[in-house]
C-alpha cells in the first residue's frame, strides 16, 4: 500500500443472522431473507439450526448462491442441550455434529454458538467447579470438534453474559478454557468470537 495504512490481509464479510427477523427460520422464509439482506448490503446470512429439520440446507445453498451470497451456521442451545449435564451431552453432541453437516450442505466454514450449556442455566462457581466443568465442557466437546475437524469446519464458541450462562461470559475467559496450546495439539480448529 502507499497511502502509509498497514495491510492484514483480513477480508470481513458483513452478514445478518435471521434472528433478525424471524424465528424459527423456516424453508419457506429463506428467500424473503435473503433477499432482505442482500438489499440491505449483507453478503452472509447467518443460519440459526434451532430445530433439525426447520429449513432444508439444500435450498438454502441453492437460495444464497442465487443471491451471490455467502453462509455461516449458528447453534441453538435451547432447553435440553447441554454439554455439562450428562442427561443431555448425547443429544446435544448429535445435534452439533447435525449442525456440522448443515454447514458443509451451505458452504459454511464455521459452526457459531454458545457451546457449553443450555442458554439461560446460571449458577455461582467458585475457581474450583469452573476448573471441573470446564474440563467436562472440554471432554463433552472433544468429539464433536474431531467431527468437525475432519469435515475442515471450525467451531467458533460464543461467550455470553453473565445472565445466559455462567460457564464462558468473557473472551479471556473462553480463551482459557479453549487454551490454543491443547487445541493445537488435538488437531482441532475453533475461534472465540469476540
Amino acid at each position: 500500500m502507499t497511502d502509509g495504512s498497514v495491510s492484514t490481509g483480513i477480508v470481513r464479510e458483513i452478514g445478518v443472522n435471521t434472528w433478525v427477523w424471524t424465528s424459527p427460520l423456516t424453508t419457506q422464509h429463506l428467500g424473503d431473507m435473503a433477499d432482505r439482506a442482500r438489499r440491505f448490503g449483507f453478503g452472509l446470512l447467518e443460519l440459526p439450526v434451532e430445530n433439525p429439520d426447520d429449513w432444508d440446507p439444500a435450498t438454502a445453498a441453492e437460495v444464497l448462491a442465487g443471491y451471490g451470497m455467502g453462509a455461516r451456521i449458528v447453534g441453538a442451545m435451547g432447553p435440553g442441550r447441554d454439554l455439562i449435564d450428562p442427561l443431555y451431552r448425547a443429544d446435544t453432541q448429535d445435534y452439533l455434529r447435525h449442525c456440522v453437516d448443515v454447514a458443509l450442505a451451505v458452504g459454511s466454514p464455521t459452526v457459531a454458538g454458545p457451546f457449553t450449556a443450555a442458554t439461560g442455566r446460571v449458577w455461582r462457581m467458585d475457581a474450583g467447579e469452573r476448573s471441573r466443568v470446564v474440563e467436562t465442557l472440554l471432554e463433552a466437546l472433544r468429539p464433536v470438534a474431531d467431527y468437525a475437524a475432519e469435515r475442515g469446519v471450525t467451531l467458533a464458541v460464543e461467550p455470553l453474559n453473565r445472565y445466559e450462562t455462567s460457564i464462558i461470559n468473557t473472551v479471556d475467559q473462553a480463551l482459557e478454557a479453549l487454551d490454543p496450546c491443547w487445541i493445537e495439539a488435538s488437531g482441532w480448529r475453533w475461534t472465540a468470537i469476540t
